[in-house]
């Protein structure tokens, strides 16, 4: 029973995790690294995350400056920045990429909401999915006859808690994100 419950807490913190990584790459009005998670550079034929090819710096809250590690990928760096969904125009110098974030528009601010919104919506219904899978393996114990009612009542009691305060936390990550996206 420790252990289903155990499980589940794993599972939802990943779900949470998930959440945060999601929420990280919608583009606020500041510049910073996570934005570029989910962007791979063709390196030498292969598609490598920008992380791997590449140094972040942040001079100033609107501005980021990449420095690849291999100055033979800055093109290739550049292209992937280009062609993402980002929203922005690098500027190549012969050493680095400069990106300056452009201020949002209200209306591309409300589809940013909207967007994170949706991603905490998909979060919460993963940490309910993980209650719902270990809720029936506990009914399957009691079933078995190797838990009672009263410990099936107790566990969920305890899962529900669980979940609770997993839910409040990606809550939380959304109302953090929509104050970001807020700020003007």
């Amino acid at each position: 029973m420790a252990d289903i419950q155990k499980d589940a807490s794993t599972r939802m913190q990943s779900a949470v995790d998930h959440a945060r990584e999601d929420l990280a790459t919608i583009r606020t009005g500041r510049a910073h690294p996570a934005m570029f998670n989910r962007i791979n550079a063709d390196y030498y034929g292969a598609p490598t995350p920008l992380q791997q090819l590449a140094q972040f710096t942040s001079p100033d809250p609107r501005s980021m400056l990449i420095t690849p590690f291999d100055r033979s990928a800055i093109g290739a760096i550049e292209k992937a920045i280009r062609e993402s969904d980002l929203g922005v125009n690098p500027s190549n110098d012969g050493n680095a990429v400069r990106i300056v974030m452009p201020q949002l528009t209200e209306e591309r601010r409300k589809e940013y909401k909207k967007m994170a919104k949706g991603k905490a919506e998909d979060a919460r219904v993963a940490v309910r999915n993980v209650r719902r899978s270990a809720m029936d393996q506990l009914k399957k114990l009691e079933k078995d006859g190797e838990i009672s009612e009263d410990d099936l009542a107790r566990a969920e009691k305890s899962l529900d808690a669980t979940t609770k305060k997993f839910v409040d936390s990606v809550d939380e990550l959304l109302k953090n994100k929509d104050a970001e996206l807020s700020e003007i």
